[in-house]
C-alpha cells in the first residue's frame, strides 16, 4: 500500500507497515486489502456517518431559532444574516489547512481534537448574555472551524477502507447526511426552545450527541487507518472527492504544476461555466437555509395568522417545517437527479448540463411566485418552496459528475479546490449578509412596521430568483462546450 498524500514518501505515523499490515486485526490499525470490506468497517463508517449528522445539525441550529436570537441580542438584519457568514468564511479558511494536516499527520487525533472543540464551543455559546454579542459570533466563527476539521477527513477514512465499487456506495451515504442533518438542525432547534421556552437549550443537545460520537470514535476507529495508493480516487483536502489518479512514477514540481493546472481549468469552459453554476446554487441555497423560516414568520403576522412575538420565546413551527422540506427534498433531489442523468446521458451527451439548467431554472420560478404569494397564501408559499429546493437539489451529484469528466484526472484535485472555494466565497458565504443587508436599506428608507419588515425582506429574497435564472443560464453554456471537453480530458 502506498500513501495518497502529495509528497513523494508516506508521512511517518501512517505509512506502510508491510507483512504486519495484512493482519490489521491484531495491529493497532486497519489495513485495506483487495477481500471486500470488513464489517468493522462498516461499523466505522457508521460512527463517521453519525459524526457528518451532528456536524451538520450544528450548521442550522441559529437559523431554526433565528428570530428568538435576533430579539435576544438586539441585532438588525444585516448583523443577523452576518452570523452565517462568519461561520462559513471561518469553515471555507480552515478546510484546506486541516486537509493539509490530514495527508499527514493521524486522522483520528485530528478528527477526536474537532469534535471535541466543536462541541464545547457550541455548549459555552449557550451561556453567553446579550450584552456580550461579539462573543457570540466569534463563537459561530470557531465552531465553523471545528466543523472543518470534520468534513475534510472524514470522508478520507471511508474511502481508504472500501474498494471503488462499495467507496462509491459508502460515500453517497456519508454525504446523504447533509441534508438530514441540516433538517434536523432546524428541527432540533425550534423543538427544544418550543419545549424548554427557552432557545439557550438548542446550543446544549449537540454537544452531548458529540460526546457519544467521541466515544465511539475512541472505542471503534483505529488509531491508523491504512492509506490507498495514489492510483486510487482518493478525497480532497477542500472536504470533497479528490482523485488522484497520478500515474506511477510521475513526479510533479508542485507550484509550476498547480499554476500550469490553473490556468488549464480556466480555458476549460465547461469547468468554468458548471462552477459559476454552482456558485449561483450556493448563493441561493445559502440565503434560503438562512432567511425562509423568519420570512414566513413575517409573512404569518402580515396575514394574522400569528401576533407578532413580543416575549423571548417565539413560536418555532415554521423551523420545523422547513427543517422537515430540507430534509425531504435533499433525500428527494439527489436520488431523482442522478436517476435522471443516468437515463438522459443515453440518449444526449449533453444531458447532464441540460437537466441542471432545467433544474435551476424551475427553481427560480417556483422561489419567485413562493416570494409573491406569501402575503396572501402561506400554504402556497410553503409548497412552491419546497419544490424550489427539490430542484436545486436535483444538482448537487449532477455538477460533480460534469467535473470529473471534464477535467483531466491530474487535474481534479485542484478542480474540486477551486470550486468549492469560489462557490463558498462568492455564494453561500456572502448571500446571508447580502440579503440582510438589503433588508435593513428598504426598512431605513420607510416608516416602522410589520408590513414593511415583511416587504424588505420579500424585496430583497427576490435578488435569490434572479441569481437561480443567472445560473441557470450558466449551465446552459455549459451544455454548448461539454461534449468537446470532454473528449479531451478522456485524451
Amino acid at each position: 500500500h502506498e500513501n495518497t498524500g502529495l509528497r513523494s514518501q508516506p508521512p511517518p505515523e501512517e505509512q506502510n507497515y508491510g507483512a504486519t499490515a495484512a493482519h490489521g486485526r491484531q495491529g493497532p490499525f486497519v489495513s485495506v486489502s483487495g477481500n471486500g470490506p470488513a464489517k468493522r468497517h462498516y461499523l466505522i463508517a457508521a460512527v463517521l456517518c453519525y459524526g457528518n449528522l451532528i456536524n451538520f445539525m450544528d450548521w442550522f441550529i441559529v437559523p431554526g431559532i433565528l428570530l428568538d436570537i435576533q430579539k435576544y441580542f438586539k441585532l438588525s438584519d444585516g448583523d443577523t444574516g452576518l452570523l452565517q457568514t462568519v461561520f462559513i468564511l471561518c469553515y471555507m479558511l480552515a478546510a484546506p489547512i486541516f486537509g493539509y494536516l490530514g495527508d499527514r499527520y493521524n486522522r483520528k487525533i485530528i478528527l477526536g481534537a474537532g469534535i471535541f472543540f466543536w462541541s464545547g464551543v457550541t455548549l459555552g455559546s449557550s451561556f453567553i448574555s446579550e450584552s456580550y454579542y461579539w462573543i457570540f459570533f466569534s463563537s459561530r466563527g470557531l465552531v465553523g472551524i471545528g466543523t472543518a476539521s470534520y468534513s475534510t477527513i472524514a470522508p478520507t477514512i471511508i474511502a481508504d477502507l472500501f474498494e471503488e465499487g462499495k467507496r462509491t456506495t459508502m460515500l453517497s451515504i456519508f454525504y446523504i447526511f447533509i441534508p438530514v442533518g441540516s433538517g434536523l438542525g432546524y428541527v432540533l432547534a425550534a423543538g427544544m426552545a418550543e419545549v424548554t421556552g427557552d432557545w439557550h437549550w438548542a446550543f446544549r443537545i449537540t454537544p452531548c450527541m458529540g460526546g457519544l460520537a467521541l466515544v465511539l470514535l475512541i472505542l471503534l476507529v483505529p488509531h491508523r487507518i491504512q492509506r490507498r495508493t495514489a492510483a486510487h480516487r482518493a478525497l480532497s483536502i477542500s472536504g470533497t472527492i479528490r482523485v488522484a489518479a497520478e500515474k506511477p512514477g510521475v513526479q510533479r514540481t508542485a507550484k509550476t504544476t498547480w499554476c500550469q493546472d490553473v490556468i488549464s481549468l480556466a480555458k476549460n469552459w465547461s469547468f468554468v461555466w458548471s462552477s459559476l453554476g454552482l456558485t449561483a446554487m450556493a448563493f441561493v441555497t445559502g440565503a434560503l437555509g438562512m432567511w425562509v423560516p423568519l420570512f414566513l414568520y413575517r409573512a404569518q403576522v402580515v396575514q394574522g395568522i400569528v401576533s407578532p412575538c413580543l416575549q423571548e420565546s417565539c413560536s418555532s413551527s415554521n423551523s420545523l417545517i422547513f427543517g422537515g422540506i430540507t430534509i425531504g427534498t435533499g433525500i428527494l433531489g439527489v436520488i431523482a437527479g442522478a436517476e435522471a442523468a443516468r437515463r438522459l446521458r443515453k440518449i444526449n451527451n449533453k444531458a447532464d448540463p441540460l437537466i441542471c439548467a432545467t433544474s435551476m431554472f424551475i427553481s427560480a420560478l417556483c422561489l419567485y411566485i413562493a416570494l409573491m404569494v406569501a402575503e396572501t397564501n402561506i400554504l402556497s408559499t410553503f409548497i412552491f418552496i419546497a419544490f424550489g429546493e427539490l430542484f436545486l437539489s436535483v444538482n448537487w451529484a449532477v455538477v460533480t459528475d460534469i467535473l470529473l469528466y471534464v477535467v483531466t484526472p491530474r487535474r481534479q484535485s485542484t478542480a474540486i479546490a477551486l470550486q468549492i472555494l469560489v462557490s463558498h466565497l462568492l455564494g453561500d458565504a456572502g448571500s446571508p449578509y447580502l440579503i440582510g443587508i438589503i433588508s435593513n436599506a428598504i426598512q431605513a428608507k420607510n416608516a416602522h412596521s410589520f408590513q414593511w419588515s415583511f416587504w424588505s425582506m420579500q424585496y430583497s429574497f427576490i435578488v435569490c430568483a434572479f441569481v437561480g435564472v443567472f445560473g441557470g443560464s450558466f449551465f446552459l453554456l455549459t451544455s454548448f462546450y461539454i461534449e468537446e471537453d470532454r473528449k479531451e480530458a478522456e485524451q
